[in-house]
């Protein structure tokens, strides 16, 4: 047990960075890191250095794995499942495809067109940007275990009851015409070597990065704004654990807001240490990533405006039961 709480501080909380980081601000900077322009120059370089360091590693062998699951050969497999069975492996399908829900728009047509259930893709549009193996390690670097595989429950069962709701309600004639007439040709994939798949995730490292990294830094310095220049009192007067609006406020102030749920996670960080509950935080970082402005106007080019709405209430009502659940019973996994 000792063994494995040292490796999780190291390799994963990075302790030793923090110390280095440390070091810099006070023996270079002159700063001490317990006042508030030291504490900020702190939380920022230890942050995103430690999420860089992390995404990097954890792109690189999700990308890897899913190599092996080009997306033909991952049609065919959902094509070969129907009802709620299909709706889980969409869901799961969503955990290992590590794109924001922009980035995941094109896929959702691909399976729209080849003749995969709505309810299924819509399973994955879900748990795509929602939940991701990378999102597990982060959400662990942060808070803890715990907490991490509570929220990636919560996200695949609110993907799978999701795409259920809308596949149940027989929506398919609320995807544009233009979807359904979009040609999918079965084209044999070409075996990858070693050296290709090396190469190709290497390449997927660094065309995400390219998409995240300004989110990230955004995401690392409100975080660090929050956290050492923000009077708790004020954050707890508006989103205290108390105050029965917290989570609704939370999620609709997400909502306008674009970016990666790598950009999220320093926020939520700094709301928990400044005494936010945790369902309010995680409520914030679900509305940013699943229903963000920007992938709702680009959703609406592909579907009509009912079936729009009805993704979004879903969605919305999912992340506020979500949100207060953790709320109440968050201090169970502390």
């Amino acid at each position: 047990m000792y063994i494995f709480e040292w490796l999780n501080n190291q390799l994963l909380k990075m302790e030793w960075l923090s110390n280095l980081v440390k070091l810099l601000v006070e023996n270079v900077f002159g700063l001490s890191i317990s006042d508030r322009l030291g504490g900020s120059i702190h939380f920022f370089i230890y942050d995103v250095i430690k999420i860089f360091i992390l995404l990097s590693v954890l792109i690189f062998s999700i990308s890897y794995i899913q190599s092996f699951f080009p997306p033909e050969r991952t049609r065919k497999i959902l094509g070969r499942f129907n009802g709620i069975t299909a709706n889980i492996l969409g869901a799961l399908l969503g955990t290992i495809t590590p794109f924001c829900s922009c980035s995941s728009i094109p896929i959702f047509i691909g399976f729209t067109s080849a003749g995969l259930p709505i309810g299924v893709t819509f399973s994955f549009l879900i748990s795509s940007p929602l939940v991701d193996l990378a999102s597990v390690l982060l959400l662990a670097s942060i808070f803890n275990w715990k907490i991490a595989f509570a929220y990636v429950v919560v996200g695949l069962v609110l993907a799978v009851i999701g795409g259920s709701l809308i596949s149940k309600m027989k929506l398919e004639k609320y995807v544009e015409s233009f979807v359904y007439s979009n040609k999918v040709m079965d084209v044999e994939q070409e075996e990858l070597t070693v050296k290709d798949r090396v190469h190709y995730s290497r390449e997927q490292v660094i065309e995400i990065i390219q998409k995240v990294w300004l989110y990230i830094l955004i995401g690392v310095g409100i975080g660090a704004a929050i956290h050492n220049w923000i009077p708790e009192p004020v954050i707890s007067a508006v989103l205290g654990q108390d105050k029965w609006y917290s989570v609704l406020l939370a999620t609709i102030v997400g909502v306008p807001m674009y970016a990666d749920i790598f950009g999220t996670l320093p926020i939520a960080e700094a709301l928990v240490l400044k005494g936010v509950g945790i369902g309010t935080a995680l409520a914030f970082m679900m509305a940013v990533t699943a229903l963000s402005l920007p992938s709702m106007i680009l959703l609406k080019k592909v579907v009509k405006t009912k079936l729009l709405l009805t993704f979004a209430g879903i969605v919305t009502i999912g992340i506020l039961i979500i949100g207060y659940t953790f709320n109440a019973f968050g201090y169970l996994l502390i």
